[in-house]
């Protein structure tokens, strides 16, 4: 490490892992050309703060001077971001063929920007060189030289990105292994191999990960894009052949299907090869971090990724849920909590009375042992879910069965007395939505109606008016998810409707369901579990 590095970060050495295996994270560069990801600067700063507190050793954050975006993002990091753990990084180019390093626009917006670390990106595939650089081969080579050299002059440290590496190897790998040799001899403390077209696989990048460590010499990095599916095992087995440095993207994403993914490559660094990549305590906080990152980009976190997906430790099968019982780890890798997660069970027409009763603990609920109560419970999940109900999906529906079942009878919030929904068609094309509902509530009879922008919207309008002078607990409720699954047709022609409603308090959020052979009469299920449940959250007594 060096001492400008830390001086123009304000990087303190007392937060920082060693510098013998480098953390490189490049979302704010190359995770952003994911399509659908379109950041400001204030989205970036924001994953620049998260990316430094979880200890990555570098924020790649993008091309100063490429675009007007990125030259604000380094000059507002420098002023608003006090890193902790990670030094920042600028992308850009080796000069333009025929041009001098130090006269190059594009290099000297790299100095400019302040990075104390610059990672330039170099052709290695002859074919690249000839074709899309239309240079020589040898005038490449000196385009490598000149700029690191330059660079290090101006006190900044470098890694070189060799782009299209491994393709390159297989086309002419002398020529490949000399831009590895130039960059390292002009400077650059990291050569980094680039799988740019994602096409290898880890058997092969451990191969030539190997080959090129022993005949150059070079501290090696490795770049994989996800386009094999494998860019996690090629990263993984890169770190196998020597490489000590690991270029990620938060959540994989990236150009086309994404890059490696920084937490389950991070994850694996440190619980199976019991290397110290992050600082302590930062591995517990992945989950958080990884969740909080897919919400600035606005893409909804994956419930399936690796290590920190809300499913990564969910257990569904009945014969999972009786060994979970004896011992967790018998169906897990890794205790959830190292990671920030949790497990989970999920109830559904697999589930056997292991999964109730650890269903029950995990929601507080004491099923005291009782065989007959987890065999009811058992029994009718089944026979709910052969009717189109699924309680995986629906915690709060499941609870409210659950405690319905242990205390003899359901919630008595409300009671539904009647409701209708109508919708006018008008002349000129628009529509009129407006529902009545009936209710008793704490002994007194309630109608209320209320328009809404579909008939759904105005059940749920109409029933809050109506309730909410009761319960003034329901005013925080807000709908915020709505799904709607027509199931396979039963009895002929007929249909059944299920949705599944995601409702907050603006401390958490829950899930309700709703079956019927139409999709007003699911929702007004659905909505009724989803007030119950709002209620129940919040503290208040049953009414009956």
């Amino acid at each position: 490490m060096t001492t400008e590095s830390t001086e123009s970060t304000g990087t303190d050495d007392r937060f920082r892992v060693d510098d013998s295996f480098h953390v490189f994270d490049t979302t704010l560069r190359d995770g952003a050309q994911r399509e659908g990801i379109n950041l400001t600067v204030a989205d970036k700063l924001a994953i620049a703060r998260h990316l430094d507190g979880f200890g990555v050793g570098f924020i790649e954050g993008g091309w100063p001077g490429a675009n007007p975006r990125d030259t604000e993002f380094f000059a507002r990091a420098r002023q608003e971001i006090d890193f902790r753990h990670a030094q920042l990084v600028a992308f850009g180019s080796t000069r333009r063929p025929g041009a001098k390093a130090s006269e190059d626009p594009q290099v000297k917006a790299l100095v400019e920007s302040g990075a104390p670390v610059v990672t330039l990106v170099a052709k290695s595939h002859d074919r690249h060189v000839e074709l899309a650089l239309r240079t020589t081969l040898d005038e490449n080579v000196a385009m490598v030289r000149d700029t690191v050299s330059y660079l290090r002059e101006q006190g900044r440290r470098v890694f070189v990105d060799c782009e299209h590496f491994f393709d390159g190897y297989r086309a002419n790998p002398e020529y490949a292994k000399s831009v590895v040799r130039a960059a390292t001899e002009a400077g650059a403390d990291v050569v980094v191999l680039c799988d740019t077209n994602g096409g290898m696989l880890p058997a092969q990048i451990q191969a030539v990960v190997s080959t090129v460590l022993a005949d150059t010499g070079a501290r090696l990095g490795v770049h994989a894009q996800d386009d094999t599916g494998c860019a996690v095992a090629n990263t993984l087995a890169a770190v196998d052949a020597g490489a000590t440095h690991v270029q990620c993207t938060a959540n994989g994403y990236g150009e086309r299907v994404g890059n490696a993914n920084l937490f389950p490559v991070v994850a694996a660094l440190e619980l199976k090869y019991g290397k110290r990549v992050l600082p302590p305590g930062a591995l517990a906080e992945m989950t958080r971090i990884s969740h909080a990152i897919a919400e600035i980009v606005n893409l909804a976190p994956s419930t399936h990724q690796p290590y920190v997906g809300v499913s990564a430790f969910a257990h569904k099968g009945g014969l999972h849920a009786s060994a979970i019982k004896v011992d967790p780890d018998l169906y897990q890798h890794i205790e959830p909590e190292l990671v920030g997660n949790s497990m989970r069970m999920l109830v559904s027409d697999m589930a056997g009375r292991a999964s109730v009763e650890l269903k029950g603990k995990e929601l507080g609920i004491d099923l005291g042992g009782d065989r007959d109560l987890v065999g009811r419970v058992v029994s009718r999940v089944k026979e709910r879910e052969l009717e189109g109900y699924s309680y995986e999906a629906a915690d709060a529906s499941f609870e409210l069965m659950l405690r319905e079942e242990v205390e003899g009878r359901p919630r008595g919030y409300f009671r539904t007395e009647s409701w209708r929904a109508i919708v006018e068609d008008r002349p000129d094309g628009s529509h009129a939505n407006e529902a009545t509902v009936k209710l008793w509530a704490k002994g007194e009879r309630i109608v209320a109606t209320a328009e809404g922008n579909g008939p759904v919207n105005a059940l749920d309008r109409a029933m809050r008016s109506g309730l909410e002078r009761i319960y003034p607990q329901l005013a925080k409720l807000e709908l915020v998810d709505y799904k709607v699954r027509i199931l396979e047709g039963r009895h002929g022609t007929g249909s059944t409707t299920r949705v599944l409603i995601t409702t907050a308090d603006g401390a958490g959020d829950w899930a309700t369901v709703g079956v019927a052979d139409n999709v007003i009469a699911a929702s007004w299920q659905a909505l009724q579990d989803a007030y119950t449940y709002g209620l129940l959250r919040a503290g208040v007594e049953p009414a009956e």
